[in-house]
């Protein structure tokens, strides 16, 4: 069934909502929490192996349409010494006949981005907690739908973007709210990263030789090629914005109030397919909608500025081209500089940042460093697992919740909405009506990253 139908449908005539208080979820501190997963492919598996390295989680259930997934987790879940997983791979819907069971008290979903929403308010209509995957949303209403199915609830939503935890994006975070840039005016974050080898895979030629995409895609080329070939607009927001929002407060004092995209015309990836495969091939035909660079100018209610980058469709180095900006100073992620007036050794002249990732290191690295060793992404994958699993535990609030989830998942439709009006200005919903005047911040204030 086709992901907007089954939102329509499925779940409009789904239970009624379960009254779900999270600060009462467990009676008592909970030593075990018992997860189902539902996507497994291989960021899923990534998640998974986290889990299974824990002694405070019982792995209970899996769900992937792909019998491959779930085959590869199952496999996983034996090397640990586990016990195997209930299987749920029947379909697309077989998912919810796993937030039926009982003995799951939530549940990490990393399958491809049109179902995030829409299991996502299936899990807290179930009274399952939804740690969430990353992506941008198909449109502005699922934004809403998932915030009023939470605030319905009460169950609550884990925002999983893990940039927000790496070791020098937390440092600048530490070195912000401590004063050293002064007051905050600009800050940058994007997307850029190389991604034509991903988009174009059938799994049996070597990266950088396919060019299959869709129902001949292996993996993330099944599905996350056809956006760039529907979509225009900033479509994946969140590793960008998710750190310069925590520094800014935003929803917690502050808020996102409206934003300006363009994009570039759209050439890299049939360059790639001709180049590899001939002008002649099927796919040197496909009309690709997403252009190869869009920029999204963001406007706050405390009077800063965001710029977001996306570009995954060009030969270039990786880079999230983070920068923060105060009266004060700045510092480029790209570079590794900074520069601080009147502490800079030389007057308008770049400094290397080594010294001040040392002193400003954040309190949560130096606890886990140990265990995030060996973690992906650097060990900031380990963070976003270990503060759900702990929040959950100690009945305490996400550090990202679900106005997060909503507020950087809409950046996508109204970057697609702005740039096909030519640039136009687009407001930013106030997803939390009106209460990130009294919020206050809590991300990575103590041990559990919240």
């Amino acid at each position: 069934m086709e992901r907007r139908k089954f939102l329509k449908t499925s779940l409009a005539a789904g239970a009624a909502a379960t009254m779900l208080n999270p600060t009462v979820l467990f009676a008592a501190k909970q030593p075990k929490v018992r997860l189902g997963f539902i996507g497994v492919g291989l960021r899923g598996r990534d998640h998974l192996e986290l889990c299974l390295q824990r002694d405070d989680v019982d792995i209970i259930a899996i769900a992937d349409p792909d019998s491959n997934s779930a085959l590869e987790a199952q496999a996983l879940i034996a090397k640990y010494g586990r016990k195997r997983a209930i299987e749920f791979t029947k379909g697309d819907e077989d998912f919810l006949n796993l937030l039926k069971r009982e003995d799951i008290d939530a549940v990490i979903i990393a399958s491809p981005w049109e179902w995030h929403i829409p299991q996502a308010i299936a899990a807290v209509k179930a009274g399952k907690m939804p740690a969430v995957e990353v992506c941008g949303a198909n449109d502005l209403q699922e934004c809403w739908d998932i915030v009023d199915a939470v605030e319905e609830t009460r169950v609550p939503l884990y925002m999983m973007e893990n940039v927000c935890y790496r070791r020098d994006v937390m440092a600048v975070l530490n070195m912000a709210r401590q004063g050293l840039f002064g007051e905050l005016l600009h800050l940058q974050g994007g997307y850029q990263h190389d991604l034509r080898e991903v988009k174009f895979n059938d799994g049996k030629q070597p990266y950088g030789k396919g060019v299959e995409f869709g129902e001949k895609g292996f993996s993330e080329a099944k599905w996350r090629t056809n956006h760039s070939v529907k979509r225009n607009g900033e479509l994946y927001p969140t590793h960008g914005l998710g750190p310069v929002a925590t520094m800014l407060d935003v929803n917690r004092g502050n808020r996102l109030t409206a934003l300006s995209s363009v994009a570039t015309k759209a050439r890299g990836l049939h360059k790639y397919i001709v180049a590899q495969a001939g002008p002649d091939h099927p796919n040197a035909k496909v009309n690709f909608k997403l252009g190869d660079i869009v920029t999204t100018s963001i406007q706050t209610a405390n009077g800063e500025t965001i710029v977001l980058s996306h570009d995954t469709n060009s030969p270039r180095p990786y880079s999230l081209n983070f920068r923060v900006q105060g009266t004060n100073g700045l510092w480029m992620d790209d570079m590794n500089s900074i520069y601080i007036q009147g502490k800079s050794p030389r007057a308008h002249v770049w400094e290397k940042d080594e010294a001040y990732m040392k002193a400003y290191d954040h309190a949560l690295w130096k606890k886990y460093e140990n265990q995030a060793e060996g973690a992906g992404h650097g060990g900031m994958d380990f963070f976003v697992i270990n503060s759900f699993i702990e929040s959950i535990k100690r009945k305490e609030p996400f550090a990202m919740d679900v106005y997060d989830l909503a507020t950087w998942y809409a950046i996508t439709p109204l970057s697609e909405s702005s740039i096909a009006q030519g640039g136009s200005l687009q407001q930013i919903p106030d997803f939390t009506r009106g209460k990130w005047l009294n919020r206050k911040p809590i991300f990575a204030i103590d041990e559990l990253g919240y």
